[in-house]
């Protein structure tokens, strides 16, 4: 099919996977009401029109955690990223390498750190769960530094997983899980050679290069159900401060109790972040969330966002809300299933027209100046409460 647009790779990633692959990156927890919630309150976001301002080109970079990036827009950790295509994380660590912008690579990975290191740029990061497993965390966090991952993204909205009824229907989870995997692996043949024949193994790099054996679907559902730590307090996070030399992101906050809580534990940035709506059902819109965690912290530390983005102009409403960056998700994991790398450098390339467009509109002649200012005089009054 043609790509004409950042959202039509969702249907061209539908036809490729397999049912269960499919739903598992598209779906959300229980109604998925927060998930739509996610898209809908940023479509309503209204953007300031302005004309005659001589923006001429704009510049769609950003200098962002002391690093240049070519857009602000960076690849958010999605777990099982090689299952939507060959050694999928390595496909997008050279894509984000080519294009200047910076890849979070998931603890939950079918490629393992060092295979992702040798084939990404300077701007790999990592992400990490709230484990038990406290042995598991610190030899995960050493391999990250040693292949050159100096920023940690840390995970906190995910004390335990949140209940995903389309994985228990599509056979990602559930009885005969695997028997179902197989027979809807067969009727998608050309994912079924590219995948699951040529992109072998299909384990979970990460994990298995800590406990020494092969770690399958079940075996890594298995190890997650016994590892997520409800029992987690910010003390408990004390020590991934103290140990980790680099650069420390939370992804999660929601409310800015917390964000004043990262702010007070030293944390160098925080992710507004409901988790795409695949956590807490009922959970606020991050687009309704991140102006009121910029008010209480926007000064001390930087704001990323993710959650419902889907377009340039989406990346432009982050912003406008008081993102300094916006971290994707779904949206380059179709791009990947649909078309691998090049599917992802062309979203990039997608993403950067709508932007352009949406700064000339708005008279932003940078990133920077895509502010507050850039709303309508009723969306600067909502955000303000």
């Amino acid at each position: 099919m043609i790509i004409s647009a950042p959202t039509d790779y969702r249907e061209a990633a539908r036809r490729r996977l397999p049912r269960f692959l499919f739903d598992y990156i598209d779906g959300g927890a229980v109604t998925e009401s927060t998930m739509n919630a996610n898209v809908t309150a940023l479509r309503e976001v209204a953007l300031r029109q302005r004309v005659l301002g001589g923006v001429g080109e704009p510049s769609l970079g950003a200098e962002i955690l002391g690093e240049r990036w070519t857009l602000p827009i960076a690849f958010g950790p999605v777990g099982a990223t090689g299952m939507y295509a060959r050694r999928g994380e390595t496909q997008v660590a050279r894509a984000a390498a080519i294009r200047g912008v910076p890849y979070v690579l998931s603890t939950v990975s079918v490629c393992s750190i060092e295979e992702v290191a040798r084939a990404g740029g300077d701007q790999l990061w990592f992400q990490l769960y709230v484990l038990k497993d406290r042995g598991f965390m610190t030899n995960a966090l050493e391999r990250a530094w040693a292949a050159g991952m100096k920023t940690l993204v840390f995970t906190v909205d995910m004390p335990a997983p949140g209940s995903r009824y389309r994985d228990r229907r599509s056979g990602m989870a559930g009885p005969a899980a695997t028997l179902r995997q197989y027979l809807q692996a067969f009727t998608h043949p050309e994912w079924a050679v590219d995948v699951g024949l040529l992109g072998r193994p299909l384990s979970f790099g990460n994990i298995e290069a800590y406990v020494g054996r092969r770690m399958g679907m079940k075996d890594y559902t298995g190890f997650l159900a016994r590892n997520f730590d409800p029992s987690i307090t910010w003390a408990d996070l004390e020590w991934i401060r103290d140990s980790w030399k680099g650069k420390l992101i939370l992804k999660g906050i929601l409310d800015p109790e917390d964000a004043r809580d990262a702010v007070r534990m030293g944390a160098d940035g925080i992710v507004v972040s409901n988790h795409g709506g695949r956590q807490l059902d009922g959970a606020i819109p991050t687009a309704r969330a991140l102006p009121r965690v910029a008010d209480a912290v926007g000064g001390d530390l930087t704001i990323l966002a993710d959650s419902g983005v889907r377009s340039g102009l989406d990346v432009a409403r982050m912003l406008a809300l008081g993102a300094q960056g916006v971290l994707l998700g779904r949206a380059y994991a179709y791009a990947l299933a649909a078309d691998g790398q090049r599917g992802v450098e062309h979203l990039l390339d997608l993403l950067a027209a709508d932007l352009r467009v949406t700064m000339i509109l708005t008279g932003a002649r940078t990133v920077a100046d895509i502010s507050r200012e850039s709303l309508v005089a009723a969306e600067k009054e909502m955000a303000a409460r």
